[in-house]
């Protein structure tokens, strides 16, 4: 009975991509040794897991390979000498794994691809999103804080204003006050002048 073909793409469940990657690996690598033990070639590999775990095969050393590849490179090429030229191999390697690494801890802050990450690894990983918690929590309350200030500021701002308004009301409510009482004074006063009239009639009555 024939085996049934894998469909060429990314497999989806976390498990079973590690479990994939780990026996095509092996597989690949005892490849490239039959190839070069049979065929007398050079051969180097270089992989990196979906977690950047570094795994390498060279039939000879990795280092000579390299240095030829670069050559070889360098004479193809040196009309337009590539970013690696122009940067030199080690430091174009350091930044390659840099931005990496960049990339993959972009993914776990962002809770991706933690499945393949070990118990050290996800305490380190703990750790940094707890102090970036923190240093987000402190900033907060720093923010709170300056606003609960301006709010402070302008009550009293508030505050002053409605007692310069009170005072002012006060002080007009006093001068019209003030210019009623004068006007009623113009008046003469009245001694009940009537009353003793009415007296001065009864009496020649009698």
């Amino acid at each position: 009975m024939a085996r049934k073909k894998i469909p060429i793409k990314k497999i989806d469940n976390i498990n079973a991509r590690q479990v994939t990657f780990s026996k095509r690996r092996k597989g690949l690598f005892k490849k490239a040794q039959e190839l070069s033990t049979l065929c007398d070639a050079e051969i180097a590999l270089i992989v990196f897991s979906a977690t950047s775990k570094f795994f390498e095969y060279a039939s000879s050393s990795m280092q000579q390979i390299l240095e030829r590849r670069n050559r070889h490179s360098a004479i193809q090429g040196s009309d337009n000498p590539s970013i690696e030229q122009q940067l030199g191999s080690d430091s174009y390697d350091m930044l390659r794994m840099e931005v990496e690494d960049k990339t993959h801890e972009l993914s776990w802050l962002n809770g991706q691809e933690l499945q393949g990450l070990t118990i050290q690894e996800l305490q380190k990983l703990e750790e940094v999103l707890q102090r970036r918690w923190t240093t987000i929590s402190k900033i907060k309350d720093e923010k709170i804080i300056q606003e609960i200030d301006h709010l402070k500021t302008k009550e009293a701002e508030l505050m002053e204003e409605n007692q310069k308004l009170k005072q002012s009301f006060v002080l007009e409510q006093r001068q019209s006050y003030g210019s009623i009482t004068c006007s009623s004074s113009d008046f003469p006063p009245d001694y009940g002048s009537s009353d003793t009239s009415l007296k001065l009639g009864l009496s020649l009555f009698e």
